[in-house]
C-alpha cells in the first residue's frame, strides 16, 4: 500500500505555471516536470514530457526508454516552431513494484528518499552541481551560485546521443518515504526542513506535502513549486 500527497503553486514571482506532475498509484507512476523557465513553450514541454511518459509506461515500456522516447518527440517538435530558442523540461519519475522501486530524472528536479534520514537519490545536472562534485564549490555556495539554474542536461535540449539519464533502484521498506519535488521547493527549502516535514509521522502525506509548499510560499518563492509524497505502509 502507499499513501501520496501531491501539490503544486505558480509560486510569488511568476504569472503561470510551467510545473506540471503525475501521480497514479495503480500504475505505480509519480513524476514531476519542469518547463524550462526562459524557454517559450515551457508548459507545452513539461505537460507533452508528463502525458508522454505515462503513456509509454502504461504501454509496457520501462521509464528509461519512455524519457529517452519523450526526449525525442521534443526535439523533433521543436523543430517545427519558429522560434530559434527548443522547448525545454526536467523530469523526476518514480516507477514502484511491489516494494521495489526505480526512480530516473534528467535536470534538477529532484528525488529524495527517506527511511530514519533524508537521503538524496538524484543528482543535478547542473553546472554548480558539478562544481560542488569537483569540490569546488560547497553545497552553501551551491545554492546562492549565480549560474546555480544552468543546466548540462533537459529534455527537449540534450540530444539523444548525448542524454544521461540518472538512475537508482531500492527497495521501498516499510514506513519509507520518497519525495519528489521541482527546483522550487529546493531552492527555498534547506534539506533540514525537508527532512522535518516528510518525517513527521503524525500527519498525513497530502499535509506533508502542503506544508512544504507553504514553507516554500514563505521564502521568495520565485520559481514554480511542485512536490509528491510517496509514503510506504507501515
Amino acid at each position: 500500500m502507499i499513501e501520496f500527497g501531491h501539490g503544486t503553486h505558480t509560486g510569488l514571482r511568476r504569472l503561470r505555471n510551467e510545473d506540471t506532475y503525475y501521480a497514479d498509484a495503480s500504475l505505480g507512476l509519480f513524476l514531476v516536470v519542469d518547463g524550462m523557465g526562459g524557454h517559450r513553450h515551457g508548459e507545452v514541454a513539461s505537460a507533452t514530457a508528463r502525458d508522454g511518459v505515462v503513456a509509454q509506461v502504461s504501454a509496457g515500456q520501462s521509464l528509461v526508454d519512455a524519457i529517452q522516447r519523450v526526449n525525442e518527440a521534443l526535439i523533433a517538435r521543436s523543430s517545427g516552431l519558429a522560434e530559434s530558442r527548443p522547448m525545454g523540461t526536467t523530469i523526476a519519475a518514480v516507477r514502484v513494484v511491489g516494494r521495489h522501486y526505480e526512480a530516473a530524472w534528467v535536470g534538477d528536479s529532484r528525488i529524495y528518499r527517506w527511511d530514519g534520514a533524508l537521503e538524496r537519490l538524484s543528482h543535478d545536472h547542473s553546472i554548480v552541481e558539478a562544481l560542488v562534485e569537483a569540490g569546488e564549490l560547497t553545497e552553501a555556495q551551491a545554492r546562492v551560485h549565480p549560474q546555480r539554474s544552468v543546466l548540462t542536461q533537459a529534455l527537449g535540449i540534450t540530444l539523444p546521443d548525448q542524454l544521461h539519464i540518472g538512475l537508482a533502484r531500492g527497495e521501498l521498506r516499510p514506513g519509507a518515504r520518497l519525495l519528489l519535488c521541482t527546483d522550487g521547493l529546493t531552492d527555498e527549502v534547506a534539506d533540514e526542513r525537508i527532512d522535518a516535514v516528510v518525517s513527521r509521522g503524525d500527519i498525513g502525506a497530502q499535509e506533508c506535502v502542503d506544508q512544504l509548499l507553504l514553507q516554500a510560499l514563505n521564502g521568495s518563492a520565485r520559481d514554480n513549486i511542485t512536490a509528491i509524497l510517496l509514503r510506504a505502509a507501515a
